[in-house]
């Protein structure tokens, strides 16, 4: 995911959003050596996201810019990776959830869970945040 956010969102105003630099081949035959490496390409491809969002404006969601030589609105490059990245979040989840077998901890409902949480959300205990 690092690897992409990084190509799609630098100059992406103005660049196209496959880089000519990118490897993509490597980013799955290299992975970081450690956990400390791999936390910081990540935070780095975040990093890449949100400083290419941040200064956008209404007027730019119409722009065109390529993803590999083909045109999109900016609104529509912006959806494509909204739906390319929790995508990958999903199959790192189920990845994890598989090596940590017994010692998983729910992220979310826990199963044979959902009428307590319905109970503590009703009784103003929980919340659906």
């Amino acid at each position: 995911m690092a690897g992409n956010m990084r190509s799609r969102w630098t100059d992406f105003l103005t660049t196209d959003g496959e880089k000519p630099d990118r490897n993509r081949d490597s980013e799955f035959e290299e992975p970081p050596a450690t956990r400390a490496n791999l936390l910081s390409v990540w935070e780095a491809g975040w990093s890449c996201l949100f400083s290419a969002l941040q200064p956008l404006t209404d007027a730019d969601l119409t722009r065109t810019i390529t993803i590999r030589g083909e045109k999109h609105s900016v609104m529509q490059a912006i959806n494509r990776q909204l739906a390319h990245y929790p995508n990958h979040v999903g199959q790192i989840v189920l990845l994890a959830k598989h090596f940590a077998g017994d010692r998983w901890q729910t992220l979310s409902v826990p199963r044979k869970g959902s009428a307590e949480f319905n109970r503590k959300v009703a009784a103003g205990e929980a919340s659906q945040r």
